[in-house]
């Protein structure tokens, strides 16, 4: 006989616990959301000071790709909260929202905070419950939920349903330190090792270069490693670079240089010009100036990017103009390393996606549902983390609501 499901567990106060204990909430179930930290959404305020990318608005099919290897999998999750829902659900909440000029999607206020006072207000209406400084530490003998609070006492609590949304393992002074996968694996859950996700990259530059250009942005550039080329913006970074393009590709980029120690990525500093109208527009040039100003007056080059070009093709670039077009269109960067786990923006890794039912149910531990960056997946900066996170958490919930 299958239990009642009355009351629900969420451990967790991020977007994709939030949104589970919404949608549970909604529906009349009793639901305790329980956090580490002393306030919710922490890493969604923090998303938020960039803007607060919620999602993108690019067709469905289109948007389904960024999630790489995981995709098809992740399909159900996502088609069961689509970005034309999370906007509705933004704007229902007073939050009207507009699409940039990259077809990304923003709250008109630009800040995650107006959004989680209204959110957290609602859930307040519906009756869910917020205990937060309860750190989970698994079950004890009898399946209880174990908590540690400040003061080295232990709560314990025994829902009808848990809901895990704990994060990854990036930014934990934020709250997602990976610590619960030691739980897990007691239970027999299969686990991948995290990986930074969406981070930057070590790259040796000339000491002249690392001190003048850090903090300098690439602007309308083109990424290309193997048969991938991105379109968007990089920065320079004193330790190498990072930036929404470099994210993009940040899973292919990690993978080479675990398999061969390094990874060389080549920068087009002028995608929308081709190779052989540059060229002609250097070759027409009045010799005589030096390569600098000829750089900067007929291909518009900044300093920060004629002096890239030195840092992957030479000091002395070439003469010639269609050698000189082929550098620009090409810039080659050797990244030594990915940037650490603690400063990534998100992590791989987590909860392997095949032990876990169509629910998000955990295979190993019936009744216990697991939502958000716990998850094995990785997607790009630009909407697509939020999304992947919201999207879980409303999959997983109406999974235990069909089991009432």
């Amino acid at each position: 006989m299958t239990q009642r499901i009355e009351n629900v567990a969420v451990i967790g106060g991020g977007p994709a616990g939030l949104m589970a204990a919404e949608v549970l909430s909604a529906a009349g179930l009793a639901v305790t959301v329980y956090d580490r930290m002393l306030t919710l959404g922490r890493k969604f305020l923090m998303a938020g000071r960039g803007g607060l990318n919620l999602t993108h608005s690019e067709d469905f099919e289109t948007f389904i790709t960024r999630y790489g290897a995981q995709a098809q999998q992740l399909r159900p999750v996502l088609e069961a909260f689509t970005p034309a829902d999370l906007i509705a659900w933004a704007e229902g909440l007073g939050q009207e929202t507009f699409m940039g000029s990259s077809g990304r999607i923003f709250p008109r206020a630009l800040k995650a905070s107006p959004l989680l006072r209204a959110w957290l207000a609602r859930l307040t209406a519906q009756g869910v419950e917020f205990r937060t400084r309860r750190d989970w530490r698994g079950w004890n003998e009898a399946g209880d939920l174990i908590f540690a609070l400040d003061d080295a006492s232990i709560e314990t609590a025994r829902p009808d349903a848990t809901i895990l949304a704990l994060g990854g393992a990036s930014w934990p002074r934020l709250g997602s330190n990976g610590a619960w996968t030691q739980a897990l694996a007691e239970r027999g859950v299969e686990l991948a090792p995290f990986q930074p996700a969406n981070s930057g990259f070590d790259v040796a530059w000339s000491e002249v270069f690392r001190t003048r250009f850090a903090g300098h942005p690439l602007k309308n550039i083109a990424l290309t490693f193997g048969e991938r080329t991105v379109r968007g913006e990089a920065m320079i970074a004193d330790y190498g670079i990072e930036g929404g393009a470099i994210y993009a590709l940040s899973a292919d980029l990690r993978a080479a240089i675990s398999r061969d120690g390094s990874a060389v990525l080549h920068v087009d500093l002028r995608p929308d010009v081709s190779r052989p109208k540059l060229a002609d527009r250097l070759h027409k040039v009045v010799s005589g100036q030096s390569t600098t100003n000829l750089l900067r007056k007929t291909a518009s080059l900044t300093p920060a990017e004629i002096n890239l070009l030195r840092e992957g093709h030479g000091v002395e670039l070439p003469k010639d103009a269609g050698a000189l077009a082929r550098a620009i269109k090409s810039t080659p960067i050797t990244l030594k390393a990915v940037r650490p786990i603690d400063r990534a923006i998100s992590t791989a890794g987590g909860v392997s996606l095949p032990g876990l039912d169509e629910g998000l149910m955990l295979r190993a531990i019936p009744g216990v549902y697991v939502v958000g960056e716990m998850l094995d997946w990785e997607a790009p900066t630009g909407g697509y983390l939020l999304q992947g996170a919201f999207a879980s958490g409303v999959a997983a919930a109406r999974a235990v609501l069909a089991t009432r």
